[in-house]
């Protein structure tokens, strides 16, 4: 009986504990911005996974629409594991000595996020996540420099490299403490770690495979423009968890990141430099008047 008392003790005591851990974790975590990055991850994903597939997938030749559907899907299955494994830790990990360099590999296969780890008030879980996408996406977007001249295997090895090689030193240098964080740079959304990797990456990728059998001297249209204008819209709601989510938090810095967005985006799309939007508002307040 005294040992059946023992055991029950231990048990509410662990219940107890674990309560208070768990009460602990839940007034340190914030629910909105968590709710907020969530959504974020799902439509930085959304963009890769149709939308950046379907983009790039109706602007070549109809018998290589297959293969860069699937250069899509299977990149972004290739990213997420390397992520998951140890790109995560080379990226943001603290290397110590070298951390103005890369990470660390202490954090393999995310071992070292639990339940309550936390970054700022969000999980762990949820920014490696966010960060993930952001991952995916990257050398997703090269594929549109060597579509159709580049074999599926040799894709495939050449993203893994370039992940490792390229893309996870230089977002530890911008945002895990590396040296260009240090000295200043600023990288609200990936102007430098996604647009700037992959741009020069897709030229030097274009200038090493050279023009494509046949260029200058046959017709090479577009496949299916329909695809390709599904793709860019997804792509342009995709970009608001892109721009808006790299606030890491549902506040005011996202607010303006998501109307800087769509403003930006609407201006582009009707080719307004400062002075046509000029001319526009003031046709606009003419007719309204």
């Amino acid at each position: 009986m005294l040992s059946n008392n023992k055991y029950l003790n231990r048990g509410v005591l662990a219940i107890l504990l674990t309560a208070l851990s768990t009460q602990a974790f839940a007034d340190e975590l914030n629910g909105a911005n968590t709710a907020w990055i969530l959504t974020s991850t799902a439509l930085v994903l959304f963009m890769t996974i149709p939308g950046l597939s379907l983009f790039y997938g109706g602007l070549v030749r109809s018998k290589n629409v297959l293969s860069v559907l699937m250069q899509c899907f299977a990149i972004t299955c290739m990213a997420s594991l390397i992520w998951f494994a140890f790109g995560y830790s080379l990226a943001f990990g603290d290397g110590g000595s070298m951390n103005a360099w890369i990470g660390n590999l202490d954090n393999l296969l995310m071992g070292n996020i639990s339940k309550g780890s936390m970054v700022g008030d969000i999980p762990e879980s949820v920014f490696a996540m966010f960060q993930m996408t952001f991952a995916v996406i990257t050398p997703a977007l090269i594929v549109g420099a060597f579509a159709e001249r580049m074999r599926f295997s040799a894709m495939l090895l050449f993203s893994a490299l370039w992940l490792i090689v390229v893309y996870a030193p230089i977002t530890h240098w911008v945002w895990g403490g590396g040296w260009l964080g240090t000295m200043g740079l600023l990288d609200f959304a990936g102007g430098t770690v996604v647009h700037i990797t992959a741009g020069v990456g897709a030229l030097v990728a274009a200038l090493v495979l050279g023009n494509r059998k046949g260029f200058a001297k046959q017709a090479m249209p577009p496949h299916n423009m329909t695809m390709t204008i599904t793709g860019a819209g997804m792509l342009w709601v995709g970009w608001f968890g892109f721009n808006a989510g790299s606030a890491l938090a549902a506040n005011g810095d996202a607010g303006m990141a998501m109307l800087a967005t769509s403003y930006l985006s609407c201006r582009r799309l009707h080719g307004l430099d400062d002075d046509g939007m000029v001319q526009s508002m003031v046709s606009l307040l003419y007719w309204a008047l």
